[in-house]
């Protein structure tokens, strides 16, 4: 159970266009599980520049960011780490007194996962989707070394651009094309319950499949 408000709580907000409960009610729920005192809220704003200038001057700790304001925040913060810099996206900052440094945890969970599960640079990658999450899921494996890519979306300018950006192969359609690993950055399975539209043949019977999540970064683990 964590203390009681108290003067010295920190407080970490996130900043989106449309605020939501769901990362209100997940952190403010780990923080009271894991004893942190900590409380988060969720805001939007008209001023991101003003905005980011509060979290610095009033300590906030940690900001957590959504669209619209990705790339807005880059050339507000002291320093971009390479997982936000490789794709021109920001959704964390953290703030050590007054020294903010923007990163991008999307990247970050999925080069862990990379290491987890013990993928080869060696590997061919079968990546279905081109939104932003797809940026930053591709980005990683191409930064750890997997270059042998093909990136599956049904719009052509973003996946278009994205594979040319990352010299991955790009297709409309999986069609006969196998892999050894599949990375589905779609909607598929993630609600319920469209229809997929992958076949069970397009992957390889040992052919790890990735889940992408987020991981937080604005209060210290605890011990």
């Amino acid at each position: 159970m964590k203390p009681a408000l108290n003067k010295d709580t920190r407080l970490c907000i996130s900043l989106a266009a449309r605020p939501s409960n769901i990362g209100t009610r997940f952190h403010n729920y780990l923080y009271d599980l894991l004893g942190l005192d900590f409380i988060y809220k969720a805001f939007t704003t008209t001023d991101i520049a003003a905005a980011i200038g509060g979290v610095r001057a009033l300590g906030i700790r940690g900001c957590s960011v959504s669209m619209p304001f990705k790339q807005d925040v880059i050339e507000l913060v002291d320093a971009v780490e390479q997982s936000a810099a490789s794709i021109n996206a920001v959704n964390t900052i953290v703030n050590d007194d007054g020294y903010l440094t923007a990163s991008n945890t999307d990247y970050l969970a999925v080069a862990r996962l990379i290491a987890e599960h013990g993928l080869q640079p060696s590997q061919s990658v079968l990546f279905r989707g081109s939104g932003g999450m797809a940026s930053a899921v591709s980005a990683a494996f191409r930064d750890n070394g997997f270059h042998r890519g093909t990136l599956v979306a049904r719009n052509p300018d973003t996946g278009r651009a994205l594979a040319e950006r990352l010299d991955y192969e790009y297709v409309a359609e999986v069609g006969d094309r196998t892999a050894d690993v599949l990375v589905n950055i779609t909607p598929v399975g993630w609600r319920a319950p469209p229809r997929c539209t992958t076949s069970p043949s397009t992957r390889r019977p040992s052919t790890p499949r990735t889940r992408c999540s987020m991981w937080w970064r604005c209060h210290p683990r605890p011990r």
